[in-house]
């Protein structure tokens, strides 16, 4: 990881900061998040436990939440649950979408040998339903064929959810060889977070720009300098 963490948001109850791709999202491992963050709170002089209520797959980087207290953990957690902590996503996709927007929802199956997520067309032992609404922001020509920007509201938070999503779409994202995507990181970035604080019950909200390296460079001209969250059209299914 370059530089210190950054750290948006620190109280006694939880912090927000934005995870570096790269990162593992749990405790571990030297060098995790929860172990970065630690750090920063020692350096404060401060008690540096922190709990993991969400999770960010380990190449993907952006903005995350970690709770203080075991208290706003499970009320965290609980908000986790009901649907009232809001996640977004900006990624890259290789091709184009045959909509501006739509809804994407699908049955996954997570096959943990493997670490893989497909999409399937039954209901089965271990499947899932996943869904989330997408927009495009803007499109991009390169040698390697077109590349598209996109906003993601995510309804759902199964593994690896938008890339086993919109890979079987033919879309895969810039850089998921996993799911087809080529070489280069990951362009998946949690770029907004909202959820009632813990302690007080009043709606948070926090966005935050990826940074200004490829292939998020190729969009400067259409991402706009102060994200803000979606607002989902018509909700219809696209399968």
């Amino acid at each position: 990881m370059d530089g210190p963490l950054n750290v948006l948001t620190c109280d006694r109850f939880l912090a927000v900061c934005v995870k570096p791709s790269g990162v593992l999202s749990e405790a571990g491992r030297p060098g995790s998040l929860p172990d970065l963050l630690g750090a920063f709170l020692r350096a404060r002089g401060e008690q540096p436990e922190v709990w993991v209520v969400h999770r960010l797959d380990r190449d993907a980087g952006g903005l995350t939440v970690l709770a203080r207290t075991p208290r706003a953990a499970a009320k965290l957690t609980a908000a986790i649950a009901e649907g009232a902590l809001e996640k977004e996503y900006l990624a890259v996709l290789r091709g184009k979408p045959e909509q501006p927007e739509a809804w994407l929802e699908d049955l996954l199956f997570h096959d943990s040998r493997v670490n893989k997520t497909f999409v399937v067309r039954r209901p089965r032992a271990g499947v899932r339903s996943a869904k989330l609404f997408y927009r495009v922001l803007g499109q991009a020509e390169t040698d390697g064929g077109p590349l598209t920007l996109v906003q993601i509201r995510l309804i759902t938070g199964r593994t690896h959810q938008i890339r086993a999503q919109f890979s079987a779409r033919g879309l895969p994202l810039y850089g998921d060889a996993r799911y087809g995507g080529g070489s280069g990181r990951l362009a998946l970035w949690s770029c907004c977070l909202s959820f009632p604080h813990p302690k007080t019950g009043y709606r948070v909200k926090y966005c935050q720009a990826p940074p200004d390296c490829a292939p998020w460079d190729l969009f400067r001209s259409v991402l706009p300098a102060k994200l803000s969250p979606l607002s989902p059209g018509t909700e219809s299914t696209d399968q």
